[in-house]
This record gives structure tokens, sequence and C-alpha cells, in this order.
């Protein structure tokens, strides 16, 4: 049996628990190649694959401001119960299970949300079965409540929360957004700030909740460093580069925002660099005898460096998300089920 916290402590007791996983991992981030890539610098949170949407989205809500007016609604949202412990410390919220959940999810349907890919919704095209949208991530000694649309609106009101990275971002993304949006009376006001459709061709994508003067952001940067053409007397096998010390050219555009989640790793594959000609640089030097082990890490050192040097971190909470398995297989990927 779960006891509750109480209203006073709840926010404080998510804030001490999104610490001590996050804040206080002093590890090093591991990646699918089992790399050492870099130390973590304060301020930046390295989520793993067990970890749920929702859970990152908590944890966001309780650090950007963990005491607000109106206590007691904030715990009923999202405080954490703590289960045969009156100590937070004996809450791991990465030790869990995903459970079916046949009261309250999907927390919303893809069919009706204008900015769901038509790709990605699974029942209009055609998928009979719906239990893989009852899915919920329990962690074993502490309770995670149900997303609560109109409290993190308002929680977020005045904010911009970022998503870069490559389409496991972006599918989070619309699905985030797709979930605020069931906590909108009036669904005019909110838009794609360009007017555009919602695809994986176009390299930005934002949609604002006028209501809340609330921004979610998505930048496609599948490897998050710079991109550049053929060097001079380069091999003819040879047709782009990735500088490997040098960010994104649109990176500046991430740096004013409240929440700022990446991911990359997907792309990082022969068939995805050298197959198609893209080799690795650094400097003015081409790297061809450069495996992608050694690429990937140098790319997440000079993302690392990056971010410690460009973002206030009294500002912006910061995710980097780590590698995921393929979500591209012969059924549809949900858009409700993604976990970081």
């Amino acid at each position: 049996m779960a006891h509750g916290l109480s209203p006073s402590s709840s926010s404080d007791q998510m804030l001490a628990l999104c610490k001590r996983g996050f804040f206080g991992w002093k590890g090093i981030v591991k990646t699918h190649l089992g790399l050492k890539t870099f130390q973590s610098f304060n301020g930046v949170l390295a989520v793993g694959s067990s970890l749920s949407f929702l859970l990152v989205l908590a944890c966001a809500y309780s650090l950007l401001s963990p005491r607000v007016p109106q206590q007691a609604d904030v715990a009923t949202s999202y405080g954490l119960p703590i289960s045969n412990s009156s100590s937070v410390t004996d809450c791991n919220l990465f030790e869990g299970s995903w459970i079916q959940d046949q009261g309250y999810y999907p927390l919303y349907n893809s069919s009706i949300c204008p900015f769901a890919e038509q790709g990605f919704d699974c029942l209009a095209n055609g998928r009979r079965d719906q239990g893989y949208l009852k899915w919920r991530w329990k962690p074993k000694d502490c309770t995670i409540p149900i997303f609560n649309a109109r409290l993190v609106l308002e929680k977020m009101r005045g904010k911009r929360i970022v998503f870069v990275g490559d389409s496991l971002s972006r599918t989070q993304w619309e699905s985030l957004v797709c979930m605020l949006m069931t906590g909108v009376d009036d669904k005019r006001d909110v838009y794609e700030v360009n007017g555009n459709t919602i695809t994986k061709r176009i390299r930005f994508l934002g949609i604002r909740f006028s209501s809340y003067n609330l921004r979610v952001d998505f930048y496609r940067s599948v490897f998050l460093v710079q991109t550049g053409s053929v060097p001079k007397r380069a091999p003819k096998r040879v047709k782009s580069t990735l500088k490997l010390d040098k960010m994104d050219d649109i990176s500046n555009e991430w740096i004013d925002s409240d929440v700022l989640i990446f991911n990359s790793g997907h792309w990082w594959t022969p068939s995805k660099l050298f197959e198609m000609g893209c080799y690795f640089q650094v400097g003015g030097s081409l790297k061809l005898g450069m495996p992608i082990n050694t690429g990937f890490k140098m790319a997440l050192e000079t993302w690392a460096s990056w971010a410690a040097s460009n973002l206030n971190t009294k500002r912006t909470t910061v995710f980097f998300r780590t590698f995921e398995s393929s979500h591209w297989r012969s059924v549809c990927y949900p858009l409700l089920i993604l976990s970081l």
C-alpha cells in the first residue's frame, strides 16, 4: 500500500528523486556502441531507455519550479507516493516494469490530433488491437500519477520546450503536443508557427499554445554536429563529411529554452555514413580510417562541451536521451509508447 506525500512535501520529494536519478549521477554516458563517451556535467540529465517519457516530463516539471502556488494541486498530479519506506532515496525510478492500464490510457487519440503524422496513426491505418496503447511505466517502490494536461500547461506557461535529434525525438515531440492538446478547450489556439504540415522533411517545426504562451519545438539534427562539403583533394568516394568538432549550424536556436531534450545514435551506422559517402572530419583533416565508435564519441564530447559553455543550467533543464533499439518495424510504432 503506497503512502501518499503531504502537499507541502511532495514537490520537494519529486525534485529530490529527479536529482538522485540525474544530477547526482557522476558516471559516464554509455552508448549502444559500448563507448565511454563523456563525463556528465552539472545540469545535464542523462536518461536511459527504461525511463518513460512521462517521467522525464514530470522531472522537468519539478526541476523548473518545485515551489508554486496551489501546492495541493501539484501534489495531486505529480507527487510520488513512496511505498514501504519514508525515505525518498529508497525509490528507484529506473527500476520497474511496464504494466497494462485499462483505466486512463491512451492519454490521447492520434486520429483527432492535428499534429500526429498519418503514418503513425495505427488505428486509422488498419491496426485492430488496442492493447499496445495501454502500457504504463510503474516503478517498483513508488507510483507516478496520471498525466494531467491542464496542470502541465499551466506549469509551463511562458516557457519553451525543445526537442533535438532524429525521428525518435520527432515522434516524442508529436506525442507530447498531442497529450497537451487534450487540456486545451479551443484547439484553434494551438498552431504550427510557420503554418507547416507535420513531416520529417522539415528541419524545424514549432507548435505554439497561444493561451499559455508556450512553445514546443522540434529541430531535426540526427548527428548533432555539423555536416560539410567535400574537401579539396578528397578521394572520389567522399561525398560529404561530418565535422566532429563543430556543432550543427542551427545549434544557436536551441539555447533559448527551458527544457531541452537531445537524442542521437540511430544514424551512426555504416549504411547512413560510409555507404552514403559520408566520412569524418576534424578541423581541416579528413579521418578516413576513423571507426564509427570513435567518431560518435568525439561528437558527443563536442556536444557536451557546447552545452556546458552555452546553456544556462539555472534556467534550462537538459536531457540526453540514450540509444534505444530501432523503432521501425513491420507493424506501426505507437506514438504513445515512447520510452526514454
